[in-house]
């Protein structure tokens, strides 16, 4: 059974940090990208940052140069530092698992961390 843990939500003010982790199992989490989403209340859920394998990152306009995705596939956990947060980042944050193969793709989420940024 896949599952994706996420944790390190909260409540945070305006100009503080916070650092998500993700934790998986039942995959081989190396192989796969590994990326954190964000939805907002009445919003779309969107890209925040993916991580390939090898350490290749990718990361949404809003939020560049203030987050940094990272993994450790020694222990199939992936996080997200979140730094000079603002109200706007006020979200679920979901973990994702994403793999291609020719053939396939295999697709998992976490169940989403709360994070609230106010004064």
């Amino acid at each position: 059974q896949v599952q994706l843990v996420e944790s390190g939500g909260g409540l945070v003010q305006p100009g503080g940090s916070l650092r998500l982790s993700c934790a998986a199992s039942g995959i081989h989490f190396s192989s796969y990208v590994m990326g954190w989403y964000r939805q907002a209340p009445g919003k779309q859920r969107e890209l925040v940052a993916t991580v390939t394998s090898g350490g290749t990152t990718h990361y949404a306009d809003a939020v560049k140069g203030r987050f940094a995705i990272s993994r450790d596939n020694a222990k199939d956990t992936g996080y997200l530092q979140m730094n000079s947060l603002s109200p706007a980042d006020t979200a679920v944050y979901y973990c994702n698992a994403n793999r291609r193969t020719p053939t396939d793709q295999y697709n998992y989420w976490g169940q989403g961390t709360q994070v609230t940024v106010s004064s």
